[in-house]
């Protein structure tokens, strides 16, 4: 599906794939999006703005944050983590947190510092 949150790419994959359990989530950078573009450069700002449109695409699809079970992050810098992390907590209510792998990614799309993408329970 075509996420309103999103513009439209040409790329051969799909940015959100639904089947009867799950909403699975491709990996999203800051440098896919208009908004995006503003805060490449800042790990925790890439991280808030990529989470905040994940957060839009859960909104389109009438699910809670709570519903995320697993999350991969990919980031250009693995020593960028604990700034990353800081951000990462705060979109998630309280200490329920979903699955997650870090891992480091040196070349992401449009220079950006984080990807992430994630599995969401229906």
């Amino acid at each position: 599906m075509q996420p309103r949150a999103l513009p439209e790419s040409a790329a051969p994959f799909s940015q959100v794939v639904l089947d009867d359990r799950y909403a699975f989530l491709s990996g999203l950078v800051a440098a896919d999006f208009p908004a995006g573009l503003e805060v490449l450069g800042d790990v925790a700002a890439e991280t808030r703005a990529v989470l905040d449109t994940i957060g839009d695409i859960l909104d389109e699809l009438k699910l809670d944050r709570d519903r995320i079970v697993k999350v991969e992050v990919h980031l250009a810098d693995l020593d960028d983590f604990d700034a990353m992390d800081d951000a990462y907590a705060a979109f998630f209510d309280g200490k329920r947190y979903p699955a997650r792998t870090t891992v480091e990614s040196n070349r992401l799309y449009g220079g950006s510092k984080v990807e992430i993408t994630c599995q969401v329970r229906r």
